[in-house]
């Protein structure tokens, strides 16, 4: 059966071609010849032309190749340039700002160099004025040299000091009591013991011829002497006055700071006082302590005479702060003139000047 099928179809080519194949007359075979002939010929030059052609066009081709790597290299190196460019006016910026910040560093650090420089200098100047003082302090002679200042000090001291005590002079009044008034002063040691026991009388004593007199425990009354108590708050006056000076001279800070004001001076207590404070957050109470600053009056203030005592007390305090800053002990707590005596007493001796 297949034999047959091809067999069959081998008939159909050859029908096929021979119905393809054309006739040409005797006649016109030459002319067909010859056309053909031409046209082989003209497919040849054809050709020919085609190879030169393609010849000429392939170096073209390969240059427009190139020529196009060459452009889109050329358009990425421009976009790198663009975004390099971008990048080198972002840093000269930062460099325009960096450079500012240095100039502004620099013109500090100038300044401080100069400060450190100005600096250097007086330490320069203060350390050869030390090395000057070592050297002048060094030694025996140094030592001597100490003691000499040390005395001139004290001298000085002793002499603003007696200009005080020729200001407000505290004198023991005549009486019957004087010869008793004065065993007590001379034999007032360093140590505060004195070789009599016997307590010096306030009131024998007067500063600038006023007398002292303490303030009555009792609430004043209409027959209190009016006189009288101006008399002795101007003597406190005097008194606040003299140990302003005397402490002034010795360079020693008052425990107890007093505000100057003739017979109406006041002296100055520096009291903590405890105050109670409500926080919000919860119902707790919280104490904090302050210092408080309370001014008492040396002079009797309308009737109650508790603050004014407290103030004499207070006075008196700062008389026996003077009496040990120079070694002496206080001669008793309501002995304000007799310890502003004391003190002065002790100050102008000659025990002073080698203290």
């Amino acid at each position: 059966m297949e034999r047959n099928g091809s067999n069959s179809s081998e008939p159909k080519k050859e029908i096929d071609q021979e119905e393809n194949v054309k006739v040409i007359e005797w006649e016109e075979f030459e002319q067909e010849l010859a056309r053909l002939w031409s046209l082989s010929s003209a497919l040849t030059e054809a050709k020919e032309k085609k190879q030169s052609l393609q010849q000429k066009l392939e170096p073209l081709i390969q240059v427009e190749a190139e020529s196009l790597n060459r452009s889109n290299e050329l358009e990425e190196m421009r976009g790198k340039l663009e975004a390099r460019k971008m990048l080198m006016g972002d840093m000269s910026i930062d460099c325009k700002l960096a450079a500012e910040d240095a100039k502004r560093q620099e013109e500090q650090l100038n300044g401080e160099v100069r400060s450190l420089l100005v600096a250097g200098t007086a330490l320069s100047v203060t350390r050869k004025h030390l090395l000057e003082l070592h050297a002048l302090l060094g030694g025996d002679k140094g030592y001597i040299r100490l003691k000499n200042l040390q005395k001139k000090l004290r001298t000085r001291q002793q002499y603003m000091v007696s200009q005080v005590s020729l200001l407000y002079p505290v004198k023991i009044s005549s009486g019957p009591t004087q010869d008793r008034e004065l065993e007590s002063f001379p034999s007032s040691s360093r140590s505060g013991n004195s070789a009599r026991s016997k307590p010096v009388n306030q009131a024998s004593l007067t500063i600038l011829g006023l007398q002292l007199t303490m303030p009555p425990s009792k609430i004043m009354s209409f027959f209190t002497d009016k006189k009288e108590v101006q008399r002795s708050a101007t003597a406190l006056g005097y008194v606040a006055h003299a140990v302003s000076l005397i402490a002034s001279y010795l360079k020693v800070p008052l425990r107890y700071p007093l505000r100057l004001g003739g017979s109406r001076s006041c002296i100055i207590d520096y009291a903590p006082s405890v105050e109670t404070t409500f926080s919000d957050s919860s119902s707790s109470t919280a104490l904090s302590t302050n210092l408080k600053h309370v001014e008492f009056p040396l002079y009797l203030d309308g009737q109650d005479t508790t603050k004014a005592s407290y103030a004499v007390f207070l006075l008196n305090k700062d008389l026996e702060q003077l009496l040990n800053f120079i070694g002496v002990k206080s001669l008793g707590p309501r002995h304000v003139l007799a310890n502003l005596k004391e003190l002065i007493r002790t100050i102008q001796s000659a025990d002073f000047i080698d203290f």
